[in-house]
């Protein structure tokens, strides 16, 4: 069993884009719509460096480059990463501090690619706490890529999935007690359109670096059931070859829902 759960370790450099996509041994059918990565592992890539953690956020960046442009090109249909929680406010200020300014410099650096590669690019979580530098960058790609008609690309920051679905239950109830909605009205679908990922497909592969085993927190509700792919490759060596390894074993499963498949 824990061979279907677990990837592999470190990978080799490969390229990412048409070869990828040329030799992934994937019908299309067996293809996941939704991916969700926690991308895990800079500050400890950075350590075995000899690097401060901040080179080792860097790195990380270059690979989130790399893997948005080979997801897109290999046909993904959504990509969701997990960039910062609502806990990693907790860290020294120092870190987060820098890691608010990678983000806004990754924003001003890609979003012209990001574009031209139609993706549509999008950001869940709250938004109470950025600086208003930081929200008019969001505000401004998301209205950039909001016509776009490729991979829908989903960048959680200030992130949780508990938050989030406290928010969506708060705003229900809201409008349970105006009168505009019935009890009876509230579905798995209409609950799941009160989600910062409203109108995306549940998550069918969640991937996580580093070798960490658990969830942290990263879209509860719409991994339900997902297929899980950890490997121990720190983030910044996460290459296209591994995703495309990963959706590879993804692939090869059986995905049962609670029922039984053909044979059984």
């Amino acid at each position: 069993m824990w061979k279907k759960i677990f990837g592999g370790g470190k990978s080799t450099p490969a390229p990412d884009g048409d070869d990828l996509l040329s030799n992934l041994a994937v019908d299309r059918e067996r293809m996941p719509r939704h991916i969700a990565i926690v991308m895990d592992g800079n500050g400890r890539w950075a350590k075995a460096q000899g690097r401060s953690r901040s080179a080792g956020h860097e790195a990380g960046a270059r690979t989130l480059k790399r893997i948005v442009r080979a997801a897109s090109n290999m046909g993904v249909e959504v990509l969701t990463v997990y960039a910062f929680s609502t806990e990693n406010w907790k860290r020294p200020h120092r870190e987060v501090d820098f890691l608010l300014n990678l983000f806004d410099s990754f924003l001003a650096k890609e979003i012209a690619e990001i574009h031209a590669q139609n993706v549509r690019m999008r950001f869940l979580g709250r938004r109470d706490r950025f600086t208003d530098r930081f929200l008019r960058r969001m505000e401004d790609t998301e209205e950039r890529t909001g016509h776009n008609t490729g991979m829908r690309f989903n960048l959680a920051a200030n992130y949780g999935s508990q938050d989030e679905i406290l928010r969506a239950v708060r705003s229900i109830a809201q409008r349970a007690a105006a009168g505009e909605i019935t009890p009876e009205e509230i579905d798995e679908t209409f609950f799941s359109n009160a989600l910062d990922t409203a109108g995306d497909p549940p998550v069918d592969l969640f991937i996580r670096t580093s070798g960490d085993l658990r969830l942290s927190n990263f879209l509860l509700w719409q991994s339900a059931y997902a297929e899980l792919y950890f490997t121990e490759t720190h983030w910044p060596d996460f290459t296209p070859e591994e995703l495309s390894r990963a959706i590879e074993d993804f692939a090869g499963r059986s995905r049962r829902f609670g029922g039984l498949d053909a044979q059984e």
